[in-house]
């Protein structure tokens, strides 16, 4: 006897979701009341329990399906056999002695000692270790229990570009602009709960009073540092030595900390940019204008200062 998996009830007003994972595949048993699959809506996420014990045995819609109430999402077996998975070792053949067999599949597997294997990576953190060619074990990582994070991963891409970049002494360096950013960047689509969340805050400030609230900060240790070093500084790179330079870098520290500042929202996307481009604001006789420093994080304080003062000449 076969029992129906469907959508169920999600809430006053909303009449359809998303579904977001899958925790069972056809063929395995499934136990009363165990959660077969997350669903999403635009206000919030749950799970859909088992009916009935037994085997799953079909799945009618796949991740990122999205489905209305009541929507027949699959069904259980409660008189099936969970299916067996044959290990790969047992299923193939044993290779005869006297012909040497090469298995690509264990080979592209192992891993040497003191690397990471990427499958214990998050999916946005693999992705984007294979598309910039970069080893794990390679990339100090700073998340929970000594994990890779996407931040971790940003900085070690902006830390391969610098090297790109050779600064002229005497003036300032020129920086190249990339004709497609899109090949720095990362896209990734929003759940509908969090599109709902990015929809609604931007209601709030197109809509609602803003407030700014200002922290202070004590500045005397690179008051100091700046007093001590101005002079050579600006014999050194023919520029003075600023304060915007010290606010640019710490800038492009907190951006690599936290990538989910430096991006943006198109459509249901979420676009992480590998790079940093900072707007210095100068002023003119006809009032402040802003030129853009582009991939900041490449620039020392010299070749930020330099910057700054050709943009002011101009």
């Amino acid at each position: 006897m076969a029992s129906e998996i469907r959508v169920p009830t999600l809430g006053e007003s909303v009449t359809e979701a998303t579904i977001a994972q899958w925790y069972k595949k056809p063929g395995e048993a499934v136990s009363m009341d165990e959660p077969l699959c997350e669903l999403e809506t635009d206000k919030v996420t749950i799970e859909v329990p088992a009916q009935s014990a037994g085997v799953l045995e079909e799945i009618l819609f796949d991740e990122g399906a999205t489905v209305e109430v009541g929507a027949l999402l699959g069904s259980i077996d409660a008189n099936g056999a969970p299916v067996a998975v044959i290990p790969a070792e047992v299923a193939a053949p044993e290779p005869v002695a006297s012909e040497p067999v090469a298995s690509e599949p264990v080979a592209s597997k192992q891993v040497s000692a003191g690397s990471v294997d990427t499958d214990a990576l998050a999916p946005s953190v693999r992705r984007l270790v294979t598309e910039h060619g970069l080893s794990p074990a390679d990339i100090p990582a700073t998340g929970k229990d000594g994990r890779l994070t996407k931040g971790d991963v940003l900085a070690a891409v902006s830390g391969q570009t610098a090297p790109a970049k050779t600064a002229k002494s005497g003036g300032p360096a020129s920086t190249p602009v990339v004709s497609d950013q899109s090949a720095r960047e990362e896209r990734v689509k929003m759940t509908r709960l969090r599109q709902t969340i990015a929809r609604r805050l931007k209601e709030s400030q197109d809509t609602a009073a803003q407030l700014t609230t200002f922290n202070e900060v004590d500045m005397s240790a690179l008051m100091s540092l700046r007093s001590e070093y101005k002079d050579l500084f600006e014999k050194k790179y023919g520029v003075r030595l600023g304060f915007m330079s010290f606010f640019v870098r710490a800038c492009v520290t907190a951006l690599h900390e936290i990538p989910a500042v430096n991006a943006e929202i198109n459509g249901d996307e979420i676009i992480y940019k590998n790079y940093v481009n900072m707007g210095i604001a100068v002023g003119t006789e006809k009032g402040l204008v802003v030129p853009v420093l582009r991939d900041v994080q490449d620039m020392g304080l010299a070749e930020i200062e330099q910057t700054i003062g050709a943009f002011g000449k101009k």
